[in-house]
């Protein structure tokens, strides 16, 4: 399992790779305005598009990865 990103991490992340985060929403397909939320703290990410885009910048763990409880 690979660690997780704090929201400041996955921006330092997406921009020491010259990512944008428009870009890294559309390549993911992700909402903009909820890539955005997430990566300021604003949603957690705790479920439905929210969830998504955190899963897809590595600020939680994709639950497919993860073993059955």
């Amino acid at each position: 399992m690979r660690s997780l990103k704090s929201p400041t991490d996955a921006k330092m992340w997406l921009r020491a790779n010259g990512i944008s985060i428009s870009d890294f929403a559309r390549q993911n397909d992700l909402d903009l305005a909820t890539t955005y939320q997430v990566l300021s703290g604003a949603k957690k990410g705790y479920r439905g598009k929210a969830h998504k885009a955190a899963v897809a910048l590595g600020i939680k763990a994709n639950p497919h990865d993860s073993p059955p409880w």
